[in-house]
This record gives structure tokens, sequence and C-alpha cells, in this order.
């Protein structure tokens, strides 16, 4: 069986293992990994909220639902004209293909912009204020 890696799948990288069999050279290493990672949480923390102008305020779920609409009428939009396209059952000319990947990246995008969204909210960068139930 196959397997194929899209590009809307990050792949965590797997984590510097030390060949060093001294435990204390090894807690040393693992603790500057660890102070590494923190400046990346906390710059990414302090940096997007304000580069996607919210301050302090929280990411709110009509955000996500825009770009979810954005990305459903983008994948809807390049189907439709994908199956209009081979409604007389001819080949499409080059740049029926090329509209047609324009059409497909856009969607690619905005699936992505929705799934990076998500991850800043998942991992802590962005406060996230949902609907309580």
């Amino acid at each position: 069986m196959s397997s194929m890696m899209t590009a809307s799948y990050r792949s965590r990288r797997d984590h510097f293992e030390p060949s060093d069999n001294d435990p204390h050279e090894q807690r040393r290493l693992r603790g500057h990994l660890e102070q590494i990672d923190y400046t990346a949480f906390v710059s990414n923390r302090e940096v997007i909220p304000q580069v996607l102008g919210l301050g302090t305020n929280h990411t709110e779920p009509a955000a996500f639902q825009r770009l979810a609409v954005a990305a459903a009428t983008a994948r809807a939009r390049w189907i439709a004209e994908a199956l209009k396209l081979t409604e007389g059952g001819v080949a499409i000319t080059a740049q029926d293909a090329q509209r047609l990947a324009g059409m497909r990246a856009a969607y690619d995008e905005l699936s992505e912009a929705y799934e990076g969204l998500r991850r800043m909210v998942e991992r802590g960068y962005l406060p996230y204020r949902g609907t309580e139930r």
C-alpha cells in the first residue's frame, strides 16, 4: 500500500536525540532545547496576534467561519468549473487546465490558512473565545 503526503500535512520533525552517553550532558542539552522551544512559543504568542490585528482580543468563531466558507466556496467553484469543462466529453485546453489550476490553488491556500489559524489556537499562540454550551 502506498501513501501520499499532501501540502496540508505538516510533519513534525524528529527532535534531536543526543548521541552522547553522558546523562548530565543529555540533561543540559535538553534544557537548552526546551529554552529554544519556549522562546519560539513566546515569540509566536506575542507576534501573531499583533500581526493579525487582534492585540489582546480573542480570536472569534466568526473568523473560522469566514475562512471555512471561503475555502468551501473556492472548492465548489473549482469542481463546478471542472465539471462544466468536461460536459462535452472532450479534452480540456491548456488554458482551461491553467484556469483550473489557479482555482485549485485558491482553494488550497484558503484551506491552508484555515488550518494555520486552527494550529495557532491549538498551540496557544492565539487566545480563542468560543461559544459556550
